[in-house]
């Protein structure tokens, strides 16, 4: 997993022990907008989840990993591939920062790990994100990152205030050969 970690953090495959973790950041109303998420997940559904996370990126179309911090072991955050399509290389990427976390330079390494092994070990062509388009601080990271703008799906998700515009943005792999 040389791909998964650098000096501060490594990012980890679900373990049962991370339920609780997992259960607080799933079942919390504040984030359920960003992630698509209509109700609250039981902790028996997300058991379920941590037991079947070993399955293939292939089968599952899906990979999510824990972001730690080396140095003590503490969960910050979770690192996603989904909507994963083999044959046209690319996957769709979210990233979560626990708050306590957040503004730490955190995402930032958390996003290279994810996009070196993207690129480098699942050799995908493209990564893409949806990011609400009053998310300023997720926009702002990912275009320092060298994320592009595909364009604005316009009232795209629907919040407690109204709708809401999404902006695409995408990664190409630059890499030769692949």
């Amino acid at each position: 997993m040389a791909f998964l970690c650098n000096d501060d953090l490594r990012l980890r495959p679900l373990e049962p022990e991370d339920l609780d973790t997992l259960y607080k950041w799933e079942n919390n109303p504040d984030l359920w907008e960003q992630g698509n998420t209509l109700a609250p997940y039981s902790r028996f559904v997300l058991r379920e989840y941590i037991a079947n996370a070993h399955r293939d990126l292939y089968e599952l179309r899906q990979l999510r990993l824990l972001i730690e911090r080396k140095e003590d072991k503490v969960v910050v955050g979770i690192a996603d591939l989904f909507d994963f399509e083999p044959h046209d290389r690319r996957a769709a990427m979210g990233l979560y920062i626990d708050t306590p976390f957040q503004h730490l330079g955190i995402g930032r390494a958390a996003l290279q790990l994810m996009v070196d092994y993207a690129f480098s070990f699942l050799r995908l062509h493209q990564l893409y994100v949806h990011i609400q388009t009053d998310n300023t601080p997720c926009l702002t990271l990912f275009r320092k990152f060298g994320f592009s703008s595909a364009g604005i799906l316009r009232e795209w998700a629907q919040t407690p205030d109204g709708f809401k515009d999404v902006e695409i943005l995408q990664l190409l792999n630059s890499g030769k050969g692949l």
